[in-house]
C-alpha cells in the first residue's frame, strides 16, 4: 500500500508501515531523493524566522539540515548524535521515545556544538513531526546549551502534529488503518 503525497509542489508515492495496533504510517525516506531535499529546502527558507545557526537529529534531516545552510549562506549546521563519541566532550544528553524508533534513544551533544549554539537564534529541522518527541528532545538540548529555539521546520507533520501552531511544515501526512484508510 502506498500513499501519494505533495510535497510543495512534487510528488511522491510513500510505502506504508504498521507502527502499532491498527496504525500504518507512510514512511517519507529523505536519503537519496536530492530534488526534494533542495525543493523543501528552499521552500522552508521562505518562511524561516531569522535565525543564527540550524539544528537537527541524526540522521535522515541531515542532508536537509545541510542543504538549508548552504541555500541561507549560513554554511553552518549542527547534529545531535544518537551515540556518545569519544571526541564529545562533556557531552549533553537527552532520552527520547519517537514512533518510528522501536527503543528509546539518547541524542548527545558534545562541548564543540554547545558552543555553537550558545547565545544563537537555533532554527530547528526535520523531515518529520509526529508526536513531537524527537522536538521536544531537540529543544531541550538548545536550552542546556544555552541557545534559544528560533523556530522548528520540518517537511511533513504527521497526524495530530499538522494541529500545532508553534512548527511550520510543507505538508500534511496522515496517519492511516490497517486497512490503509486515513484515520
Amino acid at each position: 500500500m502506498y500513499y501519494t503525497i505533495d510535497i510543495a509542489g512534487i510528488k511522491r508515492d510513500l510505502k506504508l508501515y504498521s507502527v502499532g495496533p491498527d496504525t500504518k504510517i507512510a514512511a517519507f525516506i529523505l536519503f537519496g531523493d536530492v530534488e526534494i531535499t533542495k525543493h523543501a529546502a528552499a521552500e522552508l527558507l521562505r518562511q524561516a524566522p531569522d535565525f543564527d545557526i540550524i539544528f537537527t537529529a541524526e540522521a535522515k534531516s541531515i542532508p536537509l539540515a545541510y542543504e538549508m545552510a548552504a541555500q541561507s549562506g549560513k554554511y553552518n549546521y549542527v547534529i545531535a548524535r544518537k551515540g556518545l563519541k569519544v571526541y564529545m566532550e562533556n557531552a549533553i544528553s537527552v532520552s527520547v521515545q519517537s514512533i518510528t524508533t522501536k527503543n528509546i534513544q539518547t541524542l548527545y551533544i558534545g562541548d564543540d556544538v554547545v558552543d555553537l549554539i550558545r547565545g544563537k537564534r537555533v532554527l530547528i529541522v526535520d523531515d518529520v513531526v509526529s508526536t513531537g518527541e524527537s522536538l521536544s528532545a531537540m529543544e531541550a538540548l538548545v536550552e542546556k546549551a544555552g541557545g534559544t529555539v528560533a523556530g522548528k521546520m520540518f517537511v511533513l507533520a504527521e497526524g495530530d502534529a499538522a494541529n500545532r501552531d508553534d512548527v511550520t511544515y510543507l505538508a500534511k501526512l496522515p496517519l492511516f488503518s490497517d486497512s490503509g484508510e486515513i484515520k
